[in-house]
């Protein structure tokens, strides 16, 4: 193996690892776990370096960034939807505000954005890990603004308060150019740690990190951003898992399950439903500066509600609604199944010219019919998803989960 082909595979060690771990058995100590965790991670990442080709494992690495920014999105749905039972259907307006608010902040000089306020308030040149703070905390703002004056009401409002939310969103980043550019898209987003595959500006870092990265070139960045989502995956994933097995967490299903119940019992009712609200659309402000990050150019048609909210539904759905393993499947599967249909709509388009010369050019409508049927076979025959709701009480004899029977 190379000293590049070394590199990457201990760049996509660590997720890898973090997958065959939590594949081991559950009687398996920690530090059984973590160490085959990491002996597995880089045996595949090892054999994917080796064995793939450059090209199909770039177009790999930068699906696995996709479907990790989308599986923090479905992290914050869970919460909101699967935990909590609540209907947000205006997913892009959190998604967006996040992906606009980390561009505004981490950049020096939004191009092309009118002189005024815009480069006043912003253009910090903040650090990454800043842009994502904010992006989370506006996500939140625009939650307990939504979910303050709604969430007392019946659960159809909430639904209707997302849909218009989302649709003014999209409408203002649109139309006003002062803020972010209006139509244009909002370029020189940066890219965090691209100075170790440039030789340039990381003076800050170590000389043993720094040599690690010298072999990567600028084309190899994505390995080092794949490290970045992954990372944030298992964040989130590690603390709602936490946070779910608390009795936060169980009030949280209680309210879901039977919130009169719930109110009866002394609960504030309307209380835990901001917080789960607010806490999913942090969760979701987070996806949406990484995918700021990852695109460097964005503009207001990046969150269309297909991308932004409907396929992140169907993301949820699939893997398993209420169970945080099923949201992160679930978006590496539909995001599998979405880029999929392209190839198979272009394999198809001799057969579609056959039946239709025009067919062949309504390949995007297509790509929406086969997601339409996936949706429908997930009704029909995996109402669960793919990983059910995990029913457990806290903790028993031994500190271990212990299912109901």
């Amino acid at each position: 193996m190379s000293d590049v082909g070394f590199v990457k595979s201990l760049l996509l060690t660590l997720p890898l690892a973090f997958l065959c771990g939590r594949a081991l058995p559950a009687r398996f100590s920690f530090a059984a776990r973590l160490v085959g965790g990491l002996l597995g991670g880089w045996l595949v990442a090892a054999a994917l370096t080796l064995l793939v080709p450059s090209g199909l494992m770039s177009y790999l690495v930068s699906f696995a960034i996709v479907g990790s920014i989308y599986a923090v999105i479905a992290l914050g749905l869970n919460v909101q939807w699967g935990y909590t039972g609540l209907f947000n259907i205006g997913i892009a307006a959190f998604f967006a505000v996040g992906a606009f608010t980390t561009a505004l902040v981490t950049t020096t000089a939004p191009t092309g954005v009118a002189a005024g306020f815009t480069q006043q308030v912003f253009g910090l040149g903040a650090p990454f890990i800043v842009g994502v703070a904010a992006a989370g905390l506006a996500a939140g703002l625009l939650a307990l603004l939504v979910g303050g004056p709604t969430l007392r009401l019946r659960e159809d409002y909430l639904a209707i308060a997302t849909i218009g939310i989302a649709e003014t969103v999209r409408l203002i980043f649109q139309n006003e150019r002062w803020l972010a550019n209006g139509p244009q898209p909002l370029r020189g987003i940066p890219q965090p740690l691209v100075c170790l595959v440039r030789d340039a500006g990381c003076d800050w870092a170590p000389a043993p990190l720094a040599a690690f990265f010298d072999v990567l070139s600028p084309r190899d960045y994505t390995y080092v951003y794949v490290l970045i989502t992954a990372l944030f995956v298992i964040g989130a994933y590690l603390v709602l898992e936490r946070a779910i097995r608390s009795p936060w967490g169980r009030l949280l299903r209680a309210v879901r399950e039977e919130e009169d119940a719930a109110a009866m019992n002394g609960k504030d009712v309307a209380r835990v439903k901001l917080q789960a609200f607010t806490v999913g659309a942090v969760i979701m402000g987070v996806g949406g500066a990484l995918y700021a990050h990852y695109m460097v150019s964005i503009d207001y048609s990046h969150f269309d509600p297909l991308y932004a909210t409907f396929l992140i539904w169907v993301m949820l759905m699939l893997g398993g609604s209420g169970n945080n393993r099923g949201a992160i499947l679930g978006a590496f599967v539909i995001w599998g199944v979405w880029t999929g249909t392209a190839f198979l709509v272009d394999v198809m388009r001799p057969a579609l010219a056959a039946i239709s010369p025009d067919l062949p050019s309504r390949g995007p409508y297509l790509r929406l019919m086969f997601i339409a049927i996936v949706l429908l076979l997930i009704l029909l025959f995996r109402p669960k998803g793919l990983i059910g709701e995990e029913r457990f009480v806290s903790r028993l004899s031994g500190g271990r989960e212990q299912p109901l029977p």
